[in-house]
């Protein structure tokens, strides 16, 4: 498949994993966290990454609980990269101050404000927040409607089930010369990726596991609703954990085994999941969702998923699971400055040779 180079978007994202000190190997604490996390997006800036996005958790293992402050600070110490998040649990959250505070982002940072939308795969928040797990999908199906609403409509009237009444209501500040740019994160279900088609929002699949190749049939499936719907069919990316070493594999892949299995044992244990063996590993690492390796290994298999799947944008996760500062510093640096230039190498060459 031919891939328009130029118009090729790459993000960073993080969940904003608690970091490990380089000299001691003991974790951050959170103030420490955030603020390097902010030194990360500046750093991103800098060597002029598009996107980055920041995830919403409120774990232990994670200190960015409200993604949209971070952003916020990013906004006034960045110039050109996007600020996002990744993702927003909208489904415990309030549409209009949501509305409110990325509107009050996207002056700051003069239009560069993004919001991706999900259910919430984490759901800590649903009882801190006050809400009832049972309403889960209710929840969202309700909100992302009242959202699209706000950033639509010069005036919202609105009434629903689990979402306060609105009428006649114009939320403040406006967000002005252009519409706010909104992804819905997709995991793997299909309503998800009609919802994202019937609202003409871009799709951002969450490939944590598996080989990406098997998410075809969701863009298909996107693409066919949004003509179904009479929708535009929008930006179309992935998000899959990362990380790199300037040309050996084996270390990448230590880093990797020691912190990715770490944290995804961590998260299974919530859900089941039985622990991360060698083999499954392996394959992730080879085949599936994880991006680890040297500058040409990463490149080579993040061309590749663009080519098999037609994608816009790729968003690398970095830090998984907290890392050496000076490790997660390596591939924000090297993910901007090779990877990415090669990656476009690869693609240009694959156009001319079809």
């Amino acid at each position: 498949m031919k891939i328009d180079v130029d118009k090729l978007r790459f993000g960073l994202d993080t969940f904003g994993d608690v970091a490990y000190n380089d000299t001691f190997h003991t974790k951050m604490s959170y103030r420490e966290s955030l603020q390097n996390i902010i030194k990360e997006g500046q750093l991103a800036d800098q060597l002029g990454l598009d996107v980055i996005a920041l995830g919403e958790h409120h774990r232990e293992e994670y200190s960015i609980s409200s993604p949209e402050v971070v952003l916020g600070a990013l906004a006034s110490t960045t110039k050109n990269i996007h600020l996002s998040t990744g993702v927003t649990v909208l489904s415990s959250d309030d549409p209009v101050r949501l509305y409110e505070r990325f509107a009050t982002i996207d002056g700051i940072s003069d239009g560069r404000a993004e919001i991706i939308l999900g259910r919430g795969s984490f759901t800590e928040s649903f009882p801190l927040f006050g809400y009832d797990l049972k309403d889960y999908n209710d929840l969202f199906v309700e909100k992302v409607g009242l959202f699209n609403d706000l950033i639509t409509g010069e005036h919202v009237d609105w009434e629903s089930k689990h979402v306060q009444k609105l009428v006649n209501v114009r939320p403040y500040p406006r967000i002005e010369g252009h519409k706010l740019p909104v992804s819905i994160g997709v995991g793997g279900t299909p309503e998800s990726v009609l919802r994202t088609a019937y609202y003409g929002y871009s799709l951002m699949l969450a490939i944590i596991a598996g080989e990406a190749s098997r998410f075809a049939p969701y863009i298909e499936l996107y693409k066919k609703a949004a003509e179904d719907y009479g929708t535009k069919v929008g930006a179309i990316g992935v998000h899959s954990h990362g990380i790199i070493t300037e040309d050996d594999d084996d270390e990448a892949y230590n880093i990797g085994w020691e912190y990715i299995r770490n944290s995804m044992d961590r998260v299974g244990l919530d859900r089941g999941w039985p622990k991360m063996t060698k083999e499954r590993y392996d394959f992730e690492v080879i085949k599936g969702a994880y991006y680890v390796g040297s500058v040409e290994t990463v490149a080579k298999r993040i061309a590749q998923t663009i080519s098999e799947l037609g994608l816009d944008r790729f968003d690398l996760v970095y830090g998984t699971g907290g890392q050496l500062e000076k490790d997660r510093m390596r591939t924000i640096e090297l993910y901007a400055t090779k990877v990415i230039p090669r990656v476009k190498e690869i693609l240009q060459e694959a156009n001319e040779n079809e």
